[in-house]
């Protein structure tokens, strides 16, 4: 970080100035008490102290805990001061992150319009006249009025992926539980996600990675399985809705999402045509079905007993639910389970489905003229989303009818690094180290490297490519009389060796089990002291079977030997 954290903090309340939109702020915390805390953070990073987070600022979306700061949710009678932030928010400060306040959204996270507030609607970062979406609408608006590093929100029915489309920034909803929704005021508590919003792919998942992790205070928490995939495959098989599912678009809509498309093929991903209208028929039970009665448990008491607090459309959605019966929520709890068989199905062979993120983008005038019905076609492609228990990370694509346009990569649960790298196709950047941060390093010397016939075995356990690695200069390698063609590498007396180009690959825990557990003699798994010191995961040989063998450490490599042996190395 360039800028020293005060220096930030100035140029954020400079932009706040500047910018002129109280509407994104529900509590806006003085200049000099955040200038105080990046003081002593600067004086921290001045003594040495490790702050990855250091100077980012945090804006938070006012359904979420900081503690000492109001918590209302969009309704002021509703607010109450909390004595400890939630997890997301404390884990980022502890960090080193800034928050600068708290931010307006649609009352009680209920709408993807940023319209339903008594703190009035926020208007688009770039057309102020058009809706910035919901409900974490001031949050969205903070980073994309450059006011913000980052932005938390929550996501139910695509709240935190609508507004990054709309205000032309990028917003990850990751997998449910992952974040912890202790002090989260919930809208539908089993679907509820905390997202991150921010101006690139990097920072959001930089944020994303302190953030996930369970929290005992969290029921509904998650924690990352073993078997976890770590990357996408170098050409990703993506799922893309048929002509008929883009009906919603405007012609402009229809062409920006084709682009899109064009643009990831050319990057090298396949693409096929499928059919998502179960996926879509699945989004209407989020408010059309019983499952809305979620919302009425969360705060549909205190809307009863104090109807004139609420949004008139909020309360009227909330208010309805509790005449709801018990069977019917039944009825569609397994109706949901179904299509999430379905949804499983459907994506079975592709590494993810991409969707248009939202259907159009409104004036704020046609919305409070009709509310519901254009709240309603703005989840088309998000509402399904948390029902069906998915990860999704949205991105602009462009614009559509002079308004930015955004596409979502969605994924299977638990699948959110590998949709972070297929967006990074649309955003061309390099993706942060990955999630979870708890992968186990190999490195691999012959037929594991990239473009060699068993690198698949890396590839389709989600394996992540590292960076290229050399040994110490205490190595041979050997071509062991296999099939395939395998060198075996074995570690000698200092001195009496050379230095083995190779890679490093991360796997989650039990891909690295299963390597282990089919690795055929004479190759077994230990420590490799590379150049430099360090020591990793690695295949060798043992030395029995490595004498049997030729030594070909003077060609420099495996690669190198299939060169001058005169086997193409293919790839």
């Amino acid at each position: 970080m360039t800028q020293s954290c005060t220096a930030r903090v100035t140029a954020a309340y400079r932009r706040i100035a500047e910018t002129d939109r109280p509407e994104v702020w529900i509590t806006l915390r003085p200049e000099e008490e955040v200038l105080a805390e990046a003081a002593a953070l600067d004086a921290r990073l001045a003594a040495g102290e490790p702050l990855p987070l250091a100077g980012v600022l945090v804006a938070v979306k006012d359904n979420i805990d900081v503690v000492d700061m109001p918590t209302t949710a969009g309704c002021p009678g509703f607010g109450y001061v909390p004595d400890a932030s939630a997890p997301a928010v404390r884990r980022l400060v502890d960090a080193g992150a800034l928050v600068l306040g708290k931010t307006n959204l649609d009352q009680f996270a209920t709408g993807l319009v940023g319209t339903r507030s008594p703190y009035g609607p926020v208007r688009n970062a770039l057309r102020p006249g058009k809706i910035s979406g919901g409900s974490s609408s001031g949050s969205a608006v903070a980073v994309a009025l450059g006011i913000a590093d980052i932005g938390l929100g929550t996501d139910t029915a695509g709240s935190g992926r609508v507004p990054a489309a709309l205000n032309g920034i990028v917003g990850i909803k990751p997998t449910l539980g992952l974040v912890p929704t202790t002090g989260v005021v919930p809208a539908a508590r089993s679907y509820d996600a905390v997202t991150v919003f921010a101006r690139t792919l990097t920072e959001a998942q930089t944020a994303m990675g302190f953030m996930t992790g369970p929290d005992r205070g969290d029921p509904r928490g998650r924690a990352w399985p073993d078997d976890v995939r770590l990357a996408a495959p170098s050409r990703p098989r993506i799922a893309v809705p048929r002509d008929e599912d883009l009906a919603p678009l405007s012609p402009g809509g229809r062409a920006a999402f084709a682009a899109a498309v064009k643009q990831l093929e050319a990057a090298g991903a396949e693409t096929e045509v499928v059919d998502v209208s179960p996926l879509l028929l699945a989004a209407r039970l989020l408010y059309d079905g019983a499952l809305v009665a979620e919302r009425y448990a969360a705060v549909g008491e205190f809307i009863a007993e104090q109807p004139s607090a609420a949004d008139p459309t909020v309360a009227r959605i909330i208010l309805d639910a509790a005449a709801l019966p018990a069977h019917a929520l039944a009825s569609d709890q397994e109706r949901l389970d179904r299509y999430r068989v379905h949804a499983y199905t459907l994506l079975s062979g592709y590494d993810a489905l991409l969707l248009p993120t939202t259907t159009e983008h409104p004036d704020i005038a046609e919305v409070l003229a009709e509310p519901v019905v254009i709240n309603s076609r703005m989840g088309t492609y998000t509402n399904f989303v948390n029902l069906l228990d998915m990860a999704a990370v949205a991105v602009p694509a462009g614009e559509a009818d002079g308004s930015p346009f955004g596409v979502s990569v969605v994924t299977r649960a638990f699948e959110d690094q590998p949709a972070i790298d297929i967006a990074a196709l649309l955003t061309g950047e390099q993706a942060a180290d990955p999630l979870p941060g708890t992968g186990i390093d190999l490195a691999v010397f012959g037929a594991h490297l990239t473009g060699q016939p068993l690198n698949h075995q890396l590839t389709d356990s989600g394996a992540r490519y590292a960076g290229e690695v050399t040994t110490a200069a205490s190595y041979r390698l050997t071509a062991l009389g296999t099939t395939p063609p395998k060198p075996g590498l074995v570690r000698v007396v200092p001195g009496g060796g050379g230095a083995v180009p190779g890679e490093r690959w991360t796997l989650s825990p039990a891909a690295l089990g299963r390597f282990l557990a089919a690795l055929p003699a004479p190759l077994s798994l230990g420590r490799v002291e590379l150049a430099g010191g360090s020591w990793v995961l690695g295949f060798q040989c043992d030395p029995d079977s490595a004498a049997r063998g030729t030594d070909i450490t003077e060609y420099g490599g495996w690669r190198a030997y299939l060169e001058a042996a005169g086997e193409a190395t293919p790839g």
